[in-house]
Formats: C-alpha cells, sequence, structure tokens
C-alpha cells in the first residue's frame, strides 16, 4: 500500500509539472531574477534589486533603491493564467499591465490595463518587455505613453551583481 501511495503522489507531481501555465512558467522565471543586478553606462549606473515575498507568491523589483526616483514594480500570478505587474512609479501613478498570450520563460511582455492615480491619456508605463538573455544577463524595455500614444522606450541591459 505504501508503494501505492508513493507511485500515486509521483504520479500527481508529473501531470503538475506538465500542466504549467504560461503565465505561471514565465512567473518562475522570473523569481530566479532575485537578487542585485546593474546597467553601466559611462560614469552612471542604474540598481535594480529583485527580492521574493509573500512565501514566493510575489516578485519585487525595486528600480534605483535608495534615491529620490526610486520605483517600485510588484509580480504576482492572479489565478494560474494571469500574471499581473503593477509599477509605483515615480510619476505618482500606478499602472498595472498583464502578461501577454505568447510569452516563453525567456521572453516575455506585458500590456497595460488599467491603473490608478491616473487617466488612459495621462503620462505611464504602458508596455514592458522582458528578454532573459542568460542567468547573469537580462535586457528590458519600458514603453511610456504620453497623451494616448507611445512617448518613447527606456531600454535597460542588465547584469547580475555576483555575491548579492
Amino acid at each position: 500500500m505504501k508503494r501505492f501511495g508513493s507511485t500515486m503522489l509521483l504520479a500527481v507531481l508529473a501531470v503538475a509539472a506538465i500542466a504549467e501555465t504560461p503565465a505561471q512558467k514565465t512567473f518562475n522565471a522570473l523569481k530566479k531574477l532575485e537578487g542585485t543586478w546593474v546597467e553601466k553606462k559611462g560614469k552612471d549606473s542604474l540598481t535594480v534589486i529583485y527580492k521574493l515575498t509573500g512565501a514566493g507568491s510575489t516578485l519585487i523589483e525595486t528600480q534605483m533603491p535608495g534615491t529620490p526616483m526610486e520605483m517600485v514594480s510588484v509580480y504576482h500570478l492572479d489565478g494560474p493564467n494571469n500574471l499581473i505587474l503593477t509599477h509605483y512609479c515615480a510619476a505618482r501613478n500606478q499602472p498595472t499591465m498583464k502578461l501577454v498570450p505568447g510569452a516563453t520563460d525567456k521572453e516575455f511582455k506585458f500590456d497595460f490595463v488599467s491603473g490608478t492615480n491616473m487617466k488612459p491619456t495621462d503620462m505611464h508605463i504602458h508596455k514592458v518587455r522582458y528578454r532573459l538573455l542568460s542567468p547573469d544577463h537580462i535586457t528590458s524595455e519600458w514603453e511610456g505613453y504620453v497623451k494616448g500614444k507611445s512617448g518613447g522606450t527606456e531600454k535597460f541591459d542588465l547584469r547580475r551583481v555576483k555575491g548579492k
């Protein structure tokens, strides 16, 4: 009987692994970013810190920590099929975006759904795109909207800081 129970448990775990949704796969890929990342452009540098919280259910991304322009983005699943990103912007608004279908665990996009402290035509981050190039190298593109249309894209090329 013990052997049967162990076999059933393994079968259930195998099915659960196979049944992982694109949103869950993407979130699991994002979780692996936990740590400190930097981009160096000449004398300037940008620091981004990824930290898991809520028993691994939420990823917090802090851009430019400890500066007057510090911003936070929070990633979490809303059920098995929806991965949500809310960006707490220095512009004092909070656009919320949702994972776009067609994502892989190496490249994925989020599109605007709604926001607080803003009208949809106000300046805000509207789209975010990630490329996970290696365990220690990622790029992201943050597209802003102004007056209801694209206002440009900020691109970041980040490298993991070893030992942090």
